[in-house]
């Protein structure tokens, strides 16, 4: 790497022309200059979006950029990057955190109010059994969330930045070829495919990054036959786990049953778990393939890659481990001069609920909320500026807002929440899109 590599900058600011086109993103300094002169004007707050007054696609020279994506499980780091001839340079990181969680515990409760309804004394409803075939490629509720949301965040990009070229994780690694039976031998186990880290990485997500003889995390893992190759064990994926040196050291040889004969309940864990598999893995490369098909349909150029070739880039540029950063990764690339010193977490908070209801623990209803979503001209979640001119409460407040119909606000800030505050008071700098928006160092470079 040259001197100056990986150097952290500026999240760029995305910049439209007078007729709402994007141009290439710009740098802080230079978007506070154009709007000081008067020749631009803020479009969105967050991500901060300027357009220009004095200028036109169609007159300007625009080289476009990349968006680098890293689709997982909980979180998803996507990436706005320039580059030539393999560099990279980092313009702009988002880390999209879904709440498929949440919409699984949703369809889980109403399962069971609806479980409760059929057993109960209640008028009669005929059964239904002609809709219940689900189309091709139907998803759950809870992964398909993450395709949506995760298309949606492409489609705005797009919208705020001329997109070129897609790079997406079409699979973590190949679940399918690892579990054949296939023998790992000679320097295909020794390396592997990008020097073994399509079978390290699956082990290290099956395994929680840690030894499974005494649980030691961040600290150097070596592979380990559960059943050693000596006394008949085989090469299966099945077979392998991850040990610290220390353990592998002591382990050895040695029969698994007999290694751990002190310790029954971590053997059995350790034996049950190796057959287990690896449910998260399949259902998130279920996720990215569908994320493939619907990144196809935009008709962008899509460039896909695997999780092992995103983590070998990141052992030769000494980038950190997060998601923005794997999204910065993805594919194929020589080095990276830079990326944000920051990234920006969106988080998916959907829009509210259709209930006007809250029920107890009982299932009969406690509160009811009214009609209307909008009061005052404000919903809550929209993203507002508070200036209170007098009282306890005096002073500038920038956040988030809980609305009431008597109009009397709550305000979420960064320090904490201001209740009482006169929607007189208040004025909109951006209004609620179903996600919430922070600020975080991006994760430290290590050596």
């Amino acid at each position: 790497m040259s001197e100056g590599a990986n150097r952290e900058v500026h999240p760029a600011v995305f910049v439209l022309d007078a007729r709402g086109h994007p141009l290439d993103p710009c740098h802080p300094a230079r978007a506070r200059r154009l709007l000081a002169a008067g020749r631009a004007v803020v479009v969105r707050h967050t991500p901060f979006v300027i357009r220009l007054k004095d200028r036109d696609a169609a007159t300007s020279t625009v080289e476009g950029v990349q968006v680098g994506i890293d689709p997982g499980s909980k979180h998803t780091g996507l990436a706005v990057f320039t580059g030539h001839d393999g560099s990279r340079t980092g313009r702009y990181a988002i880390r999209l955190d879904h709440r498929g969680a949440a919409i699984r515990d949703r369809l889980t409760a109403r399962s069971r109010y609806r479980r409760r309804r059929r057993g109960a004394n209640l008028r009669y409803r005929s059964p239904r059994f002609l809709n219940r075939t689900k189309p091709q490629g139907w998803l759950a509720p809870s992964l398909r969330h993450r395709v949506d949301t995760t298309m949606s965040w492409v489609a705005r990009l797009t919208r705020w930045a001329p997109v070129t070229a897609v790079h997406v994780e079409r699979v973590s690694f190949d679940t399918h070829a690892l579990s054949a039976g296939r023998p790992l031998e000679g320097v295909e186990y020794q390396q592997g495919t990008l020097a073994g880290y399509e079978v390290r990485e699956y082990l290290l997500t099956k395994w929680g990054r840690a030894c499974a003889y005494c649980g030691k995390q961040d600290v150097p893992l070596n592979i380990d036959h559960i059943h050693p190759r000596s006394r008949g064990g085989s090469d299966r994926i099945s077979n392998l786990t991850l040990a610290c040196i220390g353990c592998n050291q002591a382990k050895n040889a040695t029969p698994v049953e007999e290694f751990l004969k002190d310790k029954p309940v971590l053997l059995a864990k350790i034996l049950r778990q190796a057959k287990a598999p690896l449910w998260d893995a399949a259902a998130v490369n279920a996720t990215r393939w569908a994320l493939w098909r619907a990144l196809e349909a935009t008709g962008l150029p899509v460039h896909t890659a695997s999780g092992g070739r995103t983590k070998w880039n990141r052992s030769r540029t000494g980038a950190a481990k997060s998601h923005t950063l794997d999204a910065l990764h993805v594919g194929e690339l020589e080095s990276v001069t830079a990326w944000p010193s920051t990234l920006l977490v969106v988080t998916a908070a959907g829009r509210g609920t259709y209930a006007r209801t809250i029920p107890d623990r009982y299932g009969f209803p406690r509160l009811v909320r009214p009609r209307s979503k909008r009061h005052h001209g404000f919903q809550t979640g929209d993203l507002v500026r508070a200036n209170v001119p007098a009282g306890k409460k005096a002073g500038i407040h920038l956040g988030r807002v809980l609305v009431r119909s008597s109009g009397s606000f709550d305000i979420t800030t960064r320090h904490g929440r201001v209740t009482g505050i006169n929607h007189r008071h208040v004025r909109h700098l951006q209004r609620a899109d179903g996600y919430g928006y922070k600020t975080r160092k991006e994760a430290d470079r290590h050596d």
